[in-house]
């Protein structure tokens, strides 16, 4: 090194960093040899903090504004005193600028299905993906925790980090939501909240905060949602007895201006008409038997509403259910106790005159003998 080259190393610093990227974490200032002078300058702009590290320790964390930095590097006097460690002094210290504004946009998603129970299908697998974005909040946790003496440091180094536990996070918690898979799409506003305050302490552990977290999309299984196409076809059509008569009158019609020519067509035309008669004949006889007949309470079988008497099982068709003489809840019929509040519902028949009195009674209405 040139006399030149020394004199220039020995000017006071003016430390300052312009970010002209868009995911860099942490820069480095770099200074001949890590010797900050005493007096340096350090500028630290908005959205920006600086750590000082002073001699192998954190000295300070300064914030935005003009600051002058204190160390043990007099220019040239200490350079001269270094001579036995080879004009290189010993007395090292660092400034190391931080971004502190939000990284947004940043993407998380499923790499492997959660695997989730659900009331209605069961065990499913469950895909997800979504945003965040973050800020560093402690400089001297990211520092220890992180990045280290890096020179730089930028959102990709941590990427894969922050992903796995985000998506870790979110397993749980939609496992812990026990909401039904048909309704997830209704809460993504809750769970994404609830997502961002569950993983807010993982965050911090690393000197983060979590600023926004976002769920953009849970999709189900292919099979899970042609279950689900199915049973909102189902609950479009309503009534299938009338859903039959329709797509039959409508191949009647089809059939019937059907141009196909000659008596072959004719015929088969006709043979069509037929069977499609039959068709929606049957149906109509399926839909005004399926009306005129009731379910036995008993045997399930299909007896005439007028009926007094099951043919099948020979008993009165009663109600398949009473009301608790107590709390008037829908129990079974024939029951002895209510399976809400417990209460007795057999009659009970006095041993001395045979009245018969209610389940609650404790004295015969008709002559007054204890009950049991």
């Amino acid at each position: 090194m040139g006399i030149f080259d020394f004199m220039r190393n020995q000017f006071i610093e003016v430390i300052e960093w312009t970010d002209n990227t868009s995911n860099t974490l942490v820069y480095r200032f770099p200074v001949a040899n890590n010797e900050i002078k005493m007096g340096a300058s350090l500028i630290v702009r908005e959205s920006q903090m600086a750590v000082f590290v002073n001699e192998g320790v954190v000295a300070d964390v300064f914030g935005p504004g003009h600051h002058e930095l204190a160390t043990r590097n007099i220019p040239i006097l200490t350079k001269l005193k270094s001579w036995p460690q080879g004009f290189n002094s010993p007395f090292k210290a660092e400034v190391y600028f931080v971004n502190t504004k939000q990284f947004i946009d940043q993407k998380w998603g499923t790499s492997n299905p959660i695997m989730m129970r659900d009331a209605e299908f069961g065990m499913i697998r469950l895909r997800g993906y979504g945003i965040y974005s973050y800020r560093v909040s402690d400089p001297s946790v990211f520092l220890k925790e992180l990045f280290g003496t890096s020179a730089t440091f930028t959102t990709e180094a941590v990427e894969g980090q922050l992903k796995k536990m985000i998506v870790s996070g979110l397993s749980d918690l939609f496992a812990e939501s026990k909401i039904p898979a048909l309704d997830l799409a209704s809460h993504y506003d809750e769970l994404s909240e609830l997502g961002r305050q569950k993983m807010m302490p993982r965050f911090e552990a690393f000197g983060f905060a979590l600023t926004s977290l976002y769920i953009e999309n849970l999709s189900l299984p292919e099979e899970v949602e042609k279950a689900m196409d199915t049973r909102t076809s189902m609950g479009v059509i309503g009534n299938m007895g009338q859903f039959q008569q329709y797509q039959a009158g409508q191949a009647l019609r089809e059939a019937a201006q059907n141009e196909s020519g000659g008596l072959a067509g004719a015929g088969a035309g006709l043979g069509a008409g037929a069977a499609l008669g039959g068709m929606m004949t049957n149906a109509m006889n399926q839909n005004q038997q399926s009306a005129q007949t009731v379910a036995c309470p008993h045997c399930q079988a299909q007896i005439s509403p007028t009926a007094k008497f099951c043919p099948e099982c020979g008993k009165a068709p009663q109600p398949a259910t009473q009301a608790c003489i107590t709390c008037h809840a829908a129990i079974p019929a024939n029951t002895k106790f209510c399976p809400e509040c417990g209460t007795n519902q057999t009659e009970k028949t006095c041993p001395k005159c045979n009245h018969v009195n209610s389940p609650t009674a404790k004295f015969c209405a008709e002559c007054g003998e204890t009950l049991a």
